[in-house]
């Protein structure tokens, strides 16, 4: 982080600073006081109160009660930003949003110190934290971006400023809260808006998202999945021929799952529009890592494959990862351990029975469902909860299956994934 005195925190941040006697400056900001590093600053959320003892005794350099944590933190990271010559690109979207942000970070790294959100951190918490981890030398920082209503976005970009704004995809998630797909469209859009006059938008060729890409004053840049034009997936990776603009790039990435190509064409579009060499994108494609719990693919005895794609699920997210696992099994029986797909309002049932027919359309011969809307996939063995799912599997697994395990994050289905992995094909 790009150092800030105590004094100019206090006056940032409206609240109780408390200060070690050592300290003048902090380097860092953290608001899990076990991540503390000497130098940095504690932000209390929630009851964070409890832990300033413990994030002093671990070398922080202050502790922040701010009268509002949210507020503060956005501070912090707009302040750092600010000091920072570092071009900002704002990653959003339905889908593929974490995988498009770690494509593009490993694209980027080789070539510029790049900062990268740390997993989801996509929020009114996580973008902050990503902020505040620019330093001196940083040039490129990679920002993903969620929300769950309309103006979150905004207001995330408010705080990031972005140059450069990527929006991955547009689809049936948080109908709860918006309602309707075109309100995901204007939502998601808000990136677009915020960019400044010749900034660069990079969005996929959806027609709801056109209304929102008019702007004369920036750049437009649209991605379709007739540019993927060569995909051939390996054991452990892919090669990939992709059109940017009017380019075609070669890439062996180290990913197997087909839906992948979208998001690495996305990323691929950010590297250029961020002035980096197109026939040099091969020196980071091979670093590529991809967050955990997003299509992780272990090896299990008897032949088997484990595929945990357990972090989150929407309705496209689940037709892909099918497809993904119809595609990676071959011969091996086929085994989807499906939790429910949460905030898709009143048409969460139809869409989730969509979804249980696009298993039995891909010939998914073994299907558990975990979750009360997760009865609504139809013709499968359903439980409750994940610990109820740990206990079935040794009626639905056998040695050598092909098996996906994709939930919802509240479901937290990667206890299931990690049990399949330890103990329970063998």
């Amino acid at each position: 982080m790009i150092p800030f005195s105590l004094d100019e925190i206090e006056a940032l941040c409206p609240g109780r600073l408390e200060r070690a006697p050592w300290a003048d400056e902090v380097t860092g900001v953290q608001v899990d006081s076990r991540r503390i590093d000497e130098g940095d600053l504690f932000v209390a959320i929630g009851d964070g109160t409890d832990y300033l003892p413990h994030a002093f005794a671990r070398g922080a350099a202050g502790v922040l009660v701010a009268d509002d944590a949210f507020s503060a933190l956005a501070a912090l990271g707009s302040a750092v930003r600010a000091r920072s010559s570092a071009k900002i690109v704002g990653i959003t979207g339905s889908t593929g949003k974490t995988s498009t942000k770690d494509i593009l970070a490993g694209l980027c790294s080789p070539h510029a110190p790049t900062v990268a959100s740390e997993g989801g951190h996509n929020n009114e918490i996580g973008l902050p934290l990503t902020l505040a981890r620019i330093d001196e030398d940083t040039q490129i920082v990679v920002c993903e971006m969620g929300m769950r209503g309309i103006g979150q976005i905004a207001d995330l970009c408010a705080t990031a400023r972005p140059e450069i704004g990527v929006i991955t995809s547009i689809g049936p998630v948080h109908l709860e809260l918006l309602g309707t797909v075109e309100c995901v469209a204007e939502a998601k859009a808000e990136v677009v808006a915020s960019l400044p006059a010749g900034g660069i938008a990079i969005a996929p060729a959806d027609r709801l998202l056109e209304p929102y890409l008019a702007r004369d004053d920036i750049e437009v840049r649209r991605f379709r999945p007739e540019d993927v034009l060569e995909f051939e997936p390996a054991e452990e990776q892919s090669r990939l021929r992709l059109k940017v603009g009017k380019r075609e790039v070669e890439l062996d990435v180290p990913f197997t799952a087909r839906y992948q190509a979208l998001n690495a064409l996305a990323a691929l579009h950010a590297y250029d529009a961020l002035g980096l060499p197109l026939d040099e994108a091969q020196r980071g494609a091979s670093g590529i890592a991809l967050s955990r719990w997003r299509g992780e693919e272990v090896e299990l005895p008897g032949g088997g494959l484990l595929i945990n794609d357990a972090y989150n699920a929407n309705p496209v997210s689940m037709k892909a990862a099918l497809a993904h696992l119809a595609e990676r099994a071959g011969s091996r029986r086929k085994v989807a351990i499906l939790g429910e797909m949460a905030e898709l309002g009143p048409a969460a049932p139809a869409l989730h029975a969509e979804v249980g027919r696009a298993a039995r359309e891909l010939g998914v011969e073994i299907v558990l469902t975990v979750g009360s809307l997760a009865r609504e996939y139809g013709d499968a063995r359903w439980v409750e909860t994940a610990e109820e799912a740990v206990t079935a599997l040794d009626d639905v697994l056998r040695p050598g299956d092909a098996v996906i395990v994709k939930a919802s994050r509240a479901l937290g289905l990667e206890c299931v994934a990690e049990v399949i992995q330890a103990v329970r094909v063998s």
